[in-house]
């Protein structure tokens, strides 16, 4: 007995917290998710899970009220003595009285839009109070799947079934994130990971983030996947409607309004739901707001509800969010996955005097063996408790994960899926060694057949060894192409070796040699796809080819934060080809072009002479600002949105059979992104260059611009081409501006037109210039139709685009087929 009573005393002597758990439920004893439950004036808190646990910790014990807050239930403060020990108390709230004064109304005034007005004039005010702080934050994350169709598209759809149940329900994913945040407003941030957990896999690290949780009805708009409008943002009044649900008070004798927020065009990037405001100070105490997966532009998604609930303090007067829960539901074919985040925000420190050097480009960083904690310091620091669900489902992978991790179970798996069938030659084959992580990939015939007038009908296939280690996020591989012309009967191949070394600064290297049919155009503004339509059913032969026999070595590498600089050696041998078939499936008098881009009916010129030449190449991209996460499996650069990326390149050609074609070219690029609240995006994409002793240099050499003749874009967006311009007609070896501007409405005008908006797509205004010398500027102007397609499917865009060169040029629609871009 003594030994017992020793032992007890031993393990209570080791708990150096207090912990309260329990469950908190309604009146019949149904638990509550999500009620917030802290210390009375200060910012220590955590939330119930989904059965309505929870489990509050403190430092150090003594006397507190607890306070437990829910929306639609009165809050229930409990004075309560926490000691060193772990003790249980659980709770029933009841139900809030919501009233609504009964008092004569003026009709053309409703008291709701007082509310919000308040809410307006002073959220100034009250975003300033939490302008500057840190705090201790936890996030969950946990994907749920049910009832998962066995097949999709009539392929099988059992990458989850080890985790499903016998209903094809499951969890497929659970994850966990305890940090540190120092914040200050608009958007300084430093957030370390003290700890990072992902069901089923042990070396993970989640990317439940502090800055993918920000969330702030003060600021005009909610940064989802697009803006979306605050019911309190300055020009609120332009999109919803409000009404007064009715007032309760708080344990602080403050009066809360609730306040129903009703979209008045469903159609735009705004939420409904719930938002509560505190009466004088006009404070937010909570929102409850949900948003369609359409309003979105993004028709996979069901809907999606950002909930949020603040806590008072009266010692310093601030109302400050503690809880954050998003939810969201998808849908897609036959696949129905439901999500929720649950956030806890706990310990604040308002106005702290940060030193200069506490913010730096580095917004995330993990302190060493994040994700090597053991289930015992989870079980400490976790605020928010597990649901029986959760702690199966660890148990479950971890079980799980040491299985697949075996040699005996990969090799099994390897084993059915190495197997070789009848029609894999055709099909392509795929051989795997997953306990040594390599592969081997055999393309087949039926996925590279193509048609031009050069090669007729073409057959591209290859072969591909490669080792790629996940974790580490190395990647080294090596893979040989072939490519047979029938009409032209001749096979050309070529090898490229690929390693991927260092995932901290990109490092990586390419050594490639070969014989490839090249466009002129380096760029390939001419889809294989595409042209052997044209070809064969129009008698369209746009594309046009020369041989290049090659050798190139590449090397990149981030040299300092956000200057990514590569260098390229390339050595190669060029020769003319020729059309060697006029073969067409739809008959028609026309003739096709020869391959000579600059004499389309001499058949018997060639557009250049055989020749060699060196070219080296050195390229820099300079991110201004960009900020990054540092983990340890790699650095993640985040392009800073307030800044231009900018380009520089110098390119030399020397060494070749003939001094003439030896030339320099000096060139650069600017991109920009530019988000317009909720009026959309205008994005630009600007080059110019200038080429210095290149008279008489190879056309191969020019600056060629990318044209499209076809009247299909295969792009999502067109900043790096023309949409009329012919292929070649511009290209140049003098100097050139080139210019692409693309304002994209995101909805914020079409969505406002009767009718139009039905189509849920995006407005697309668009101009395109080239400027060279002894030309006139070549000019487009577009306006187009995107996010078009049926049902979930938004795969399509039509433009209509003026040109313009010495006078009106020419006029047509494009057809924007991105789906191509993928089977390309």
């Amino acid at each position: 007995m003594k030994k017992i009573t020793l032992l007890f005393l031993l393990l209570i002597s080791q708990i150096n917290y207090a912990q309260l758990r329990g469950i908190v439920s309604d009146e019949k004893g149904n638990p509550l998710p999500f009620v917030s439950i802290f210390i009375e004036n200060s910012y220590i808190g955590t939330t119930t899970n989904e059965q309505g646990e929870y489990e509050l910790r403190v430092k150090k014990p003594g006397k507190f009220i607890i306070v437990f807050q829910y929306l639609g239930y009165k809050t229930k403060k409990i004075k309560y003595v926490l000691e060193h020990y772990i003790q249980k108390l659980d709770v029933q709230l009841l139900e809030e009285n919501i009233t609504l004064n009964e008092v004569v109304i003026d009709k053309s005034k409703n008291p709701a839009n007082d509310v919000i007005k308040n809410a307006i004039a002073n959220k100034k005010e009250n975003a300033a109070q939490t302008s500057k702080y840190t705090t201790d934050f936890y996030s969950r994350g946990i994907f749920r799947i049910k009832d998962a169709p066995k097949k999709i598209l009539g392929q099988k759809f059992d990458d989850f079934d080890d985790v499903l149940d016998s209903t094809r329900s499951g969890i497929l994913y659970l994850s966990e994130t305890v940090s540190k945040i120092v914040f200050q407003k608009p958007d300084k941030l430093k957030e370390t990971i003290v700890a990072s957990k992902i069901s089923g896999n042990d070396n993970g690290f989640s990317f439940n983030t502090a800055a993918s949780a920000n969330f702030d009805c003060y600021e005009n708009y909610l940064p989802f996947q697009v803006n979306v409008v605050s019911p309190i943002a300055d020009n609120a009044f332009n999109y919803y409607k409000y009404k007064l649900e009715g007032t309760f008070f708080d344990d602080n004798n403050n009066q809360i309004n609730k306040v129903k927020v009703i979209p008045k065009r469903e159609t735009e990037p705004v939420m409904e739901g719930y938002i509560y405001i505190v009466e004088d100070s006009w404070a937010i105490y909570a929102i409850d707001l949900t948003i369609k997966g359409n309003q979105l532009q993004n028709p996979a998604l069901s809907s999606l509800t950002l909930k949020q609930s603040f806590s008072y303090n009266k010692n310093s007067k601030i109302w400050a969010k503690n809880t954050q829960t998003l939810d969201f539901i998808i849908d897609l074919l036959g696949i129905k996955v439901s999500g929720r985040f649950t956030y806890v925000f706990s310990n604040y420190i308002f106005e702290p005097k940060f030193d200069k050097k506490t913010f730096s480009r580095e917004i995330l960083s993990f302190e060493k063996d994040a994700n090597k904690k053991e289930d015992a310091f989870w079980n400490k620091i976790r605020p928010v408790p597990l649901t029986t669900e959760e702690t199966n489902d660890y148990l479950k992978k971890d079980i799980l994960q040491t299985k697949k991790k075996s040699q005996a179970y990969l090799d099994s798996i390897d084993k059915k899926g190495n197997k070789f069938k009848i029609a894999d030659p055709i099909l392509g084959y795929t051989y795997k060694n997953s306990f040594k992580k390599w592969d081997f990939k055999y393309d087949g015939l039926i996925k590279g057949i193509r048609f031009n007038t050069v090669q007729g009908w073409v057959f591209n296939t290859g072969i591909t060894y490669e080792k790629e280690d996940e974790e580490k996020r190395t990647y080294s591989g090596i893979k040989a192409n072939f490519n047979y012309g029938l009409s032209e009967k001749k096979l050309r191949s070529s090898v490229c070796y690929t390693n991927i070394f260092n995932p901290q600064n990109k490092s990586e290297l390419r050594i490639s040699a070969g014989s490839t049919p090249a466009q002129f155009n380096n760029d390939k503004p001419i889809g294989a796809i595409v042209n052997t339509i044209s070809t064969l059913f129009f008698k369209n032969n746009f594309i046009k080819l020369y041989e290049n026999n090659f050798a190139e070595i590449y090397f990149g590498r981030e040299i300092i934060n956000g200057v990514l600089l590569n260098a390229t050696l390339n050595y190669s041998e060029r020769k003319s080809l020729f059309n060697t078939t006029d073969f067409t499936i739809l008959k028609s008098d026309d003739l096709y072009t020869s391959n000579n881009p600059l004499l389309p009916f001499d058949h018997t010129q060639a557009v250049i002479q055989k020749h060699n030449l060196v070219k080296g190449i050195i390229n820099a991209r300079i991110n201004f600002a960009q900020e990054y996460m540092s983990r340890p499996d790699g650095k993640f650069n985040i392009r800073n949105d307030k800044y231009p990326s900018l380009y520089l390149g110098y390119e030399k050609g020397f060494s070749g059979n003939d001094k003439k074609y030896d030339y320099d070219l000096i060139k650069a690029r600017v991109t920009y992104d530019l988000t317009l609240g909720n009026k959309g995006n205008l994005a630009m994409n600007i080059r110019a260059g200038k080429f210095y002793n290149a008279k008489n240099i190879s056309f191969v050499d020019y600056k060629h611009f990318n044209g499209n003749q076809t009247h299909i874009g295969q792009a999502d967006r067109y900043l790096n081409e023309f949409n009329l311009l012919p292929y070649y007609s511009n290209s140049t070896n003098d100097a050139y501006i080139e210019a692409h501007f693309e304002h994209d409405d995101k909805g914020y005008i079409m969505n406002k037109l009767l009718l139009l908006n039905k189509l849920k797509s995006n407005l697309i205004l668009g101009y395109h210039s080239i400027m060279i010398p002894k030309n006139n500027p070549y000019h487009e102007f577009s306006v187009g139709l995107d996010n078009l397609g049926f049902g979930k499917f938004k795969m399509f865009r039509v433009d209509y685009v003026r040109s313009y060169q010495n006078g009106f040029k020419g006029d047509g629609v494009v057809f924007g087929l991105k789906i191509l871009n993928i089977i390309e």
